[in-house]
């Protein structure tokens, strides 16, 4: 699949293998898997770490070249500019947190995808009935 479907569908804020099932039940709760395809979101215990890379990073960037702009080609006072690049710090990361975990889904979903999310462990439909009768 292509990195471009797979950052469209997680930018919807879809599940990144089908693009059917939400990524979000509410503003910052996730379910373990997709409804729609059985996908385990969290793959691993400290799995969404790395969106921090993409929530800081877009922050920082941001911040740095508005500050540097205004700095540069207007007259804005340093308390207004504080005050003001502060407020955006705390507002902008609570709004950009869905969107950060849905780019870290699609660079890992891209880069490291599944093979077949039925199988994947702790899946709807994982196949931990059969191995419990194998193993009897």
């Amino acid at each position: 699949m292509s990195f471009w479907k797979i950052l469209g569908r997680t930018l919807r804020l879809r599940c990144p293998q089908c693009g059917a099932g939400r990524l979000f039940d509410g503003w910052f709760s996730m379910p373990r898997q997709c409804e729609a395809c059985g996908l385990k979101f969290e793959r691993e215990p400290g799995y969404f770490l790395g969106s921090i890379y993409f929530h800081d990073g877009v922050t920082a960037i941001i911040v740095t070249v508005t500050a540097l702009t205004l700095m540069m080609l207007t007259d804005v006072s340093e308390r207004t500019l504080l005050i003001s690049l502060g407020a955006f710090c705390v507002l902008f990361p609570a709004w950009f947190f869905r969107y950060a975990r849905g780019l870290w889904m699609a660079w890992d979903h891209f880069a490291d995808p599944p093979q077949n999310a039925k199988a994947m462990p702790g899946s709807a439909a994982s196949p931990s009935t059969e191995r419990t009768a194998i193993n009897r």
